[in-house]
């Protein structure tokens, strides 16, 4: 299973998990585990206790004090100072120690932004293509953009892997010889592709399949949990737009 964008969000994450059913064999993770929603500590905690292979994301990268406050808006930066007084220093010692992309393992690659920049977002073909270079493996998943679906790249050729429609809960992509695939599970915990379920990805390496996914889960605990923390009001009505 591979999850990514997950943003503190517990009850998107508890969805997720439920929807999934243990049908998989190891989990991975994308990055940012947190920034935004109100239970950071239990979705790093979980992270950590489960999550096979996890790289970080910028709102790992900030909270754990890696990179400046100032590279985010307001909104974000106000996320992050809160998140940072709700994690212990153990678990900020996590988020610090949390490897760096590009990922190479066994069967794909993982990076949270792009292999040429972690931070980078790939959003349309143009930005994918120059991704394909650097794949040895067929396959790699990337985060960031809160975008499900992705690119692929046949014999020069780039082109798009939509996310789930709305009205279904899952996409299978078949993986075909002789073609590159950029696939993003979506975000689990803050969609912004106008779907507001949360979104992941499960690969099947024997059949060589990816199946994006995407599940309902309580939005409204989430965004008042937002609330009674006393965050940006924006961060509970997004939630609900999917936005």
């Amino acid at each position: 299973m591979i999850v990514s964008d997950t943003h503190a969000n517990w009850h998107a994450l508890e969805a997720v998990l439920a929807h999934a059913e243990g049908r998989f064999d190891q989990i991975v993770c994308c990055g940012d585990l947190v920034g935004y929603n109100a239970q950071p500590a239990r979705v790093v905690e979980w992270t950590r206790a489960n999550s096979a292979h996890t790289i970080r994301g910028n709102h790992d990268k900030v909270v754990a004090g890696l990179e400046s406050l100032d590279w985010f808006n307001d909104i974000a930066q106000s996320a992050a100072r809160w998140t940072i007084h709700q994690l212990t220093r153990c678990q900020i010692e996590y988020l610090r120690e949390l490897q760096k992309g590009p990922l190479h393992l066994e069967e794909f690659h993982m990076w949270h932004g792009s292999p040429r920049d972690e931070d980078e977002y790939i959003t349309n073909a143009r930005e994918a293509a120059p991704c394909f270079s650097y794949f040895v493996l067929p396959l790699a998943f990337f985060g960031h953009t809160h975008l499900q679906g992705g690119f692929f790249s046949r014999h020069g050729r780039i082109g798009v892997i939509p996310a789930v429609r709305k009205g279904r809960d899952e996409a299978v992509i078949e993986l075909q010889p002789d073609t590159l695939y950029l696939v993003n599970p979506g975000s689990v915990g803050q969609p912004r592709d106008g779907d507001a379920r949360a979104a992941y990805a499960v690969y099947d390496s024997r059949q060589r399949i990816v199946t994006l996914r995407r599940v309902e889960y309580p939005v409204q605990q989430s965004a008042q949990e937002i609330r009674q923390a006393h965050l940006p009001d924006v961060l509970a009505f997004r939630l609900f737009q999917g936005l």
